[in-house]
């Protein structure tokens, strides 16, 4: 314990001092390895992985080295559990749980959208210690979108502070949703609970964009199954650096480390994720 304090003091120091730094690492992964080639795929560059929505290509791989190489530079002593790495080896992934700093990393994040030459993508990365993600960037390059949350510090959007305030009381809840492809049948069930009255559920893009909207007060929640933390642990915390909050269908709050009961929400306030989460749970009951 004393041991994971003293690391946990020394990375609140990094981010003091070179939290600006690591964004300049994804921007610069992002100018090298993925804007280059945006609109500029060949057929080659793309390669489907588990089915025709799991896609990756060149400009995910170049630029998960890039961050890779970088940020473990940047703070000796950590480790990164990219996508890409660990669907080459899956036990990357355990590091999530392990004593060293983490970085997790999804070089690009709505891959389908880059692909189709659609500018809905980004690129995500999160620091994160004992469970705990107490840091992240997520940038949009084609939307000249960067978006930082430090934990107990707040959230920010290309410099100005984000509020994700609390939805209208006169409409339905906005709710962007998984894609049926990434669902068990019992995830579906659950799920019908937003599409019920009250709600006026929609496709979820990029998980990223979709957090950051979140964050804007542009969406009111995100429901998602599936719980790969490359995906969540830099919008979940922007979400909460933001005023927002997460629950599973259980009415606990979503760990990056896994065993979480899917779907969960992320919302702009408290009150709204407990609504949704309610909705999960009587919709799969």
């Amino acid at each position: 314990m004393i041991e994971t304090q003293a690391v946990k003091e020394s990375i609140d120091d990094f981010l003091a001092r070179q939290a600006a730094d690591v964004e300049q690492v994804v921007r610069a992964a992002a100018a090298a390895e993925i804007t280059p080639r945006f609109r500029q795929l060949a057929a080659a560059d793309v390669v489907q992985k588990s089915g025709p929505h799991d896609l990756v290509t060149v400009a995910d791989r170049r630029a998960e080295e890039f961050l890779t190489r970088e940020l473990t530079a940047l703070l000796p002593g950590s480790v990164v559990v990219g996508e890409e790495a660990v669907h080459a080896d899956p036990a990357r992934y355990e590091a999530i749980a392990g004593a060293a700093p983490v970085w997790i990393v999804d070089p690009v994040d709505g891959t389908r959208q880059f692909v189709h030459g659609d500018p809905g993508f980004c690129t995500l990365v999160a620091l994160a210690l004992d469970g705990v993600v107490l840091a992240s960037w997520t940038y949009a390059p084609a939307l000249d979108a960067c978006a930082v949350a430090v934990r107990g510090r707040g959230a920010t959007l290309n410099g100005q502070r984000l509020s994700a305030g609390a939805p209208e009381d006169d409409r339905p809840l906005r709710v962007a949703t998984s894609h049926p492809d990434f669902t068990t049948e019992d995830q579906k069930r659950a799920l019908l609970g937003v599409f019920s009255e009250g709600f006026a559920p929609r496709p979820c893009g990029s998980a990223g964009l979709e957090y950051l909207a979140v964050a804007r007060g542009d969406l009111d929640a995100v429901a998602f199954s599936w719980e790969l933390a490359w995906d969540h642990a830099a919008g979940l915390l922007l979400v909460e650096e933001a005023g927002g909050a997460h629950l599973t269908r259980d009415g606990v709050p979503f760990a990056i480390t896994g065993g979480n009961t899917l779907p969960f929400t992320a919302a702009r306030d408290e009150a709204t994720a407990r609504r949704v989460a309610t909705a999960l749970a009587d919709g799969g009951a």
